[in-house]
């Protein structure tokens, strides 16, 4: 009778588990309505921000718009807000954000993520002139600009001396233009981003020596979309195996930050 019983209990999860899965129409709607609609906050260079003329471009929408054409949809940015980019998700203005999202323990308990497919880092600038601050630990008493509701600020509170001042920003943009004003004494920032500063506007800005935490880039899905999110990550897997994440990475970042073997 136990026996039975065990065997009846085995049949009925995988009963369950079949379906939930069966039950899982993520892609099926996006394949049917022909598009994929991304959530973004488009003034975050070189992920993803607007050039002079006002259009979209950036590492993730090169990225984004290759799997496009290898699922045959369209894609569709949806620009947002970013503090409340997760609500949003779940209430259906779009169907991921694909922004340099950052993967996090607190975070992975209200999204299903892909695999990382970029490593980053938090790292903190200062202007090129500034000649007293040249290590992590002389940022101790002073003033620290970060973006809203991203790691930075985690980052900032974890440098090796307490700044004086973290100031919270809506985007970057806004905080190098207060570092650049001497309003701020350094811009926590992460990696990919500071490092596109840097290179848009030589001799302006340097970054100090090492990382202050360390993390990685993925998609962002609602839990319940695991077809959707297999969907994207087969066309992921495939760009990096034939180096076209390479060649979007080159193009954006001078070298390849997306190859899993060279993190």
């Amino acid at each position: 009778m136990k026996r039975l019983l065990t065997v009846f209990l085995a049949l009925a999860l995988c009963f369950c588990a079949a379906s939930a899965f069966a039950g899982d129409t993520s892609w099926d709607t996006v394949k049917k309505s022909g598009k994929l609609v991304i959530g973004l906050d488009d003034a975050f260079p070189p992920m993803g921000f607007r050039d002079d003329s006002g259009k979209l471009v950036g590492f993730d929408v090169d990225a984004a718009e290759e799997v496009g054409k290898r699922l045959d949809i369209r894609i569709v940015w949806q620009p947002t807000e970013w503090k409340g980019v997760m609500n949003s998700l779940y209430a259906k203005k779009f169907d991921c954000i694909w922004n340099g999202m950052t993967i996090t323990p607190e975070r992975q308990k209200k999204v299903a993520f892909s695999k990382p497919y970029l490593i980053d880092g938090q790292i903190a600038t200062v202007r090129m002139d500034e000649k007293a601050i040249n290590t992590l630990e002389a940022l101790g008493d002073r003033k620290v600009g970060v973006q809203a509701g991203s790691p930075a600020l985690q980052a900032a509170q974890k440098l090796p001396k307490a700044a004086a001042e973290i100031r919270e920003y809506d985007t970057n943009p806004k905080a190098f233009l207060d570092l650049e004003a001497d309003r701020l004494d350094s811009v926590v920032v992460d990696n990919v981003t500071g490092r596109y500063y840097m290179a848009s506007r030589p001799g302006q800005f340097r970054a100090l020596p090492g990382y202050i935490t360390k993390e990685a880039f993925g998609i962002a899905f609602r839990m319940e979309d695991a077809a959707l999110r297999g969907k994207v990550q087969q066309a992921i897997d495939a760009m990096v195996a034939d180096g076209t994440m390479g060649k979007i990475s080159r193009k954006w970042f001078g070298e390849d930050v997306t190859n899993p073997a060279k993190w």
